[in-house]
């Protein structure tokens, strides 16, 4: 193994936010935490490819932030033999993002942290003319992924009924103290019913 490949791989963990320590000395070197060690990841060219691939992809939806992170992690332990081939295979790549957030558009890396407080939240949200809108409460369900775009799901309380929101169009989100009440699972699975949606996990 290189100096150079392993001063790239610190320099990448680093990056992703992990703590490494340099130890001075003679018998010095470099340290980390051990909650933050993982075993050897032993992914092929392809499989490595298709990772880093997948999270290129979420660069554009509500879980950047975490995406960037784990695609560094997950670069800075490839094999070298893997990195040049990947490399140049994804820099051939591009994603035409054809929905682009509107001027003052909430943060896509908000949303994430929406769905986990399984809180009410108040919306602003741009109508269709994207001249027009309305401030709603909802209680946030999930993310829809509708073709090229991401929505939020949830119980509107304006319409009294579910409702998925582009995201591009939430021009303001505020994260009430409200807990909503439990909502008939049943309810969200009928008006799935009406998408050709596949499950994540």
């Amino acid at each position: 193994m290189s100096t150079r490949t392993i001063e790239r791989d610190i320099g990448s963990l680093q990056l992703a936010g992990v703590p490494i320590y340099a130890d001075h000395g003679v018998t010095g070197g470099y340290s980390i935490l051990r909650e933050y060690s993982l075993p050897p990841l032993n992914l092929s060219a392809a499989e490595s490819l298709a990772v880093l691939a997948g999270l290129a992809l979420l660069e554009s939806s509500p879980y950047q932030g975490a995406a960037r992170r784990a695609h560094a992690k997950i670069a800075a332990v490839m094999d070298e033999e893997h990195w040049a081939p990947v490399q140049e295979i994804l820099g051939r790549m591009q994603v035409i993002d054809a929905v682009a957030p509107e001027d003052g558009a909430v943060p896509l890396g908000m949303l994430s942290d929406v769905i986990a407080a399984r809180r009410v939240v108040r919306l602003t949200y741009l109508g269709e003319d994207l001249a027009t809108s309305t401030v709603r409460d909802v209680e946030t369900m999930g993310l829809l992924r509708a073709g090229d775009a991401w929505l939020l799901s949830g119980w509107c309380r304006l319409r009294d009924a579910i409702r998925g929101f582009r995201i591009e169009r939430i021009t303001r989100l505020e994260v009430l103290d409200e807990v909503p009440p439990p909502r008939d699972p049943a309810l969200l699975e009928a008006d799935l019913a009406r998408w050709p949606t596949r499950r994540l996990g």
